[in-house]
């Protein structure tokens, strides 16, 4: 038996590279300088409590293998977190410290389908600033490429998760990866602490 812990995440503003900006002026835009300070505080406090819930599964970490939302199979997986995790993301910091316990970090998506999201999420920014812009085309757009994204992530454990051995998934909200996994990883999910759900996600 395979077990897999799914740990329902929160981008924060440091997650965001370069689209930082962009996301920071449409959430500003939609709703206000003040809501965009209060967002980044739930956040944070969100963090808070998802590392809390980590610590507190006291798992033997040798045989557990971290798989991140948005990190791309590729040569350079610690690295990617290691300077990300400089910038003052919580998500990462967390992982450097589960790897120094002795986790195993796992590339975990389609590094093309991450270039699509990325352009995806330029162009629904730019959207979201022309509010009479019609969004259908791109919501369809968006959902269909989730879809894949969850079938790669899934089909990446389901290959890596060893009999054995737990794997702890940071996930993003709006992913559903649970029907593309096999039938012999026993699922179960962690949830941090309640907020918004209009403002969780990026606009």
């Amino acid at each position: 038996m395979r077990s897999l812990i799914i740990v329902p995440i929160i981008h924060t503003e440091r997650d965001m590279g370069s689209l930082l900006e962009q996301v920071k002026n449409a959430y500003v835009m939609r709703y206000g300088q003040e809501k965009w300070v209060e967002h980044l505080q739930s956040i944070d406090r969100v963090w808070v409590d998802i590392r809390a819930k980590v610590a507190a599964l006291e798992l033997p970490y040798p045989m557990v293998r971290v798989y991140q939302d948005g990190l791309p199979v590729c040569s350079k997986e610690a690295e990617i977190v290691r300077q990300v995790a400089n910038s003052g993301s919580p998500n990462h910091q967390l992982i450097l410290e589960l790897m120094a316990k002795g986790a195993q970090l796992m590339g975990t998506e389609d590094p093309k389908l991450l270039l699509q999201e990325y352009h995806l999420v330029k162009r629904g920014l730019a959207t979201a600033a022309q509010p009479h812009e019609p969004r259908s085309q791109l919501e369809a757009e968006s959902a269909g490429l989730l879809t894949e994204r969850d079938r790669y992530i899934a089909t990446r454990i389901n290959e890596t998760l060893q009999p054995g051995e737990t794997g702890l998934l940071f996930l993003g909200m709006a992913h559903a990866v649970e029907g593309f996994l096999a039938s012999d990883v026993r699922v179960r999910r962690e949830l941090p602490a309640a907020t918004d759900p209009q403002r969780a996600a990026v606009p």
